[in-house]
């Protein structure tokens, strides 16, 4: 059994605590104490404000103190997730996996490799021998190849299209502010439906189909912040569960691990 740290607990992060947890190793997850990710019913994101969230099968749990984290994810009973200082959570233990998941495409990553024995870096801006041991790609082209050497692929820029529909079907935050929504991941919506307000600003679904992706209603967001995405198939939407390429970014650290 490793003890494993988990950055982020979106999507792609709680993929991979996932798949290590399957594979009987205790495993913590650490995010800020209000996250912005939006696809809440794929993650184990809701875990932080409700305390424990499943994910297909495994259930995640919110623990106070970074000490308690690591006692809990040791019992293997569920996934530990703490939203205390990163910093007292990385000395709480001795770490023998550490997976940034954060996906922080645009920011530079911090040099991983004190942190554990093995450092293991997601997305763009990764270099072997330089901020991580070890990297899986992210990008549809390449996705969940292992890196051993060099630099990750940089960022393309552009979403998977679902029914011919790629940027156009997410919304972005248009001012800092509040994120607030009545609605919830699996409503079906017409294109211009109203969605949320951030900062007092409207949004609006940009096309029809199935809220797929929702950030949490009541959580400060930064301008430019991804907060709702429309999946164009409506009813046949796939809103909850292990996505698919989370999945395979997941497998390319399982395999690393």
């Amino acid at each position: 059994m490793a003890r494993c740290l988990v950055r982020g607990a979106g999507d792609v992060g709680s993929a991979v605590a996932h798949a290590l947890f399957r594979a009987g190793h205790a495993v913590v997850i650490h995010d800020d104490p209000a996250p912005t990710a939006h696809r809440r019913r794929m993650a184990f994101v809701d875990s932080v404000f409700d305390g424990s969230a499943t994910l297909d099968g495994v259930t995640a749990r919110r623990v106070n103190d970074a000490a308690g984290a690591v006692l809990e994810a040791d019992r293997r009973q569920a996934v530990s997730v703490h939203v205390g200082p990163f910093d007292g959570l990385a000395v709480a233990a001795a770490w023998d996996v550490l997976v940034d998941g954060r996906m922080r495409k645009r920011k530079t990553p911090p040099d991983l490799r004190s942190l554990a024995r093995l450092t293991i870096g997601l997305g763009p801006g990764f270099v072997v021998g330089a901020n991580c041991h070890a990297a899986v790609e992210t990008g549809w082209d390449a996705l969940g190849a292992v890196v051993r050497h060099g630099a990750t692929a940089p960022l393309r820029g552009e979403p998977r299209a679902i029914l011919g529909h790629g940027r156009d079907r997410l919304v972005y935050a248009p001012a800092d502010g509040l994120f607030l929504s009545p609605r919830n991941i699996g409503d079906i919506v017409a294109a211009g439906d109203p969605i949320a307000t951030v900062g007092g600003h409207g949004l609006a679904a940009p096309i029809a189909g199935a809220i797929r992706g929702l950030t949490r209603s009541g959580v400060p967001v930064e301008r430019g912040t991804k907060v709702v995405e429309i999946d164009p198939r409506g009813r046949d939407a796939i809103v909850a569960g292990l996505g698919e390429r989370p999945r395979r970014i997941a497998e390319g650290v399982i395999q690393l691990v």
